[in-house]
């Protein structure tokens, strides 16, 4: 045997051993529960309202995913000029309303002026909001005025501008002001966003996995140490594939679940779509057609009972 040789095997032998350690020492470290997130069925939550059926991000929206019989809102938060929170994706009012430019250059006040529906397209193909003045939410508005019900939300302010700087602290006083840290999660595309928010929140408010979050959860999984990820974040909210990666695979769906971290999907509008996270183990549809998901999840749960929860 030659020395390259002897030396791969006792590269291998130490790792393998390395990992054995790791193993019998490390347990994995299970998220604790949050009451948001204690739920035995999935759920259904409509995407920024239910963007298909009504404008998104008002209270028409909303209001008619309740009356579908949705669980919870997926909703995006921006900061205006004024440092006001908003209910409101992009970061510009050129695609949804009668205005343009961008929101942190608005106040509160100038977006209340534009109609918020302008845009919108029925699913017939008309514009049946087009006339009307359908105002801006902010998220103390959306709160109150839909006090029992599941609200992620999604920080969309970059953590590298003023906005974004402002918001993490801003977002925890106004969840705590209102006292609904048990009802809502906060979560963002920037990882950093959800980590800053927490410093003020302690881990009192549930929080959702960024992009660097997702990585690194997938990587662990797909690796011989699994057991040494000890995730941060207590629900992962995904698509069904990142790039070329696929995040629907049941094993991995269960590798989180084992961690106490239920997985939700998004923006998923297919019913064959949802049929299938559901059988994988997904406990979350995000969607914009509620009309759609919660007829599904109600005939998923229907089967599943009649096939005795198997």
């Amino acid at each position: 045997m030659g020395k390259k040789t002897k030396l791969a095997l006792a590269i291998a032998a130490a790792s393998a051993a390395a990992w054995a350690g790791s193993k019998a020492v490390l347990k994995p470290q299970k998220r604790e529960e949050k009451e948001v997130l204690n739920y035995k069925n999935p759920i259904v939550l409509a995407h920024r309202g239910g963007a298909h059926l009504a404008p998104e991000h008002t209270m028409i929206a909303f209001q008619k995913a309740i009356d579908l019989g949705v669980d919870g809102f997926e909703i995006d938060i921006r900061l205006t000029k004024d440092e006001e929170i908003v209910v409101f994706h992009d970061d510009t009012v050129d695609r949804t309303t009668d205005g343009s430019g961008f929101v942190k250059d608005y106040t509160l006040e100038e977006l209340k002026q534009l109609n918020h529906g302008f845009h919108f397209e029925d699913l017939d193909g008309t514009f049946p909001y087009k006339e009307e003045r359908l105002p801006i939410v902010t998220l103390k508005e959306l709160l109150e005025a839909f006090p029992n019900i599941y609200i992620n939300i999604d920080i969309k302010d970059s953590p590298e501008t003023y906005e974004g700087s402002l918001m993490p602290s801003k977002l925890w006083r106004l969840i705590e002001d209102l006292g609904v840290q048990n009802r809502v999660v906060v979560t963002s595309f920037y990882s950093e966003q959800v980590d800053r928010f927490n410093l003020y929140a302690q881990n009192r408010v549930a929080l959702g996995a960024g992009e660097t979050d997702v990585r690194k959860a997938f990587t662990a999984f797909t690796s011989q140490f699994g057991h040494l990820y000890h995730p941060k974040v207590d629900v992962f909210q995904i698509p069904p594939k990142l790039g070329v990666i696929s995040l629907d695979m049941p094993k991995f769906i269960s590798y989180l679940g084992n961690l106490n971290i239920p997985v939700h999907y998004w923006t998923i509008n297919e019913t064959d779509m949802m049929e299938r996270l559901l059988k994988r183990g997904a406990k979350g549809i995000v969607t914009d057609r509620p009309d759609l998901a919660v007829p599904i999840v109600r005939q998923y749960l229907e089967n599943l009972n009649a096939d005795g929860g198997k």
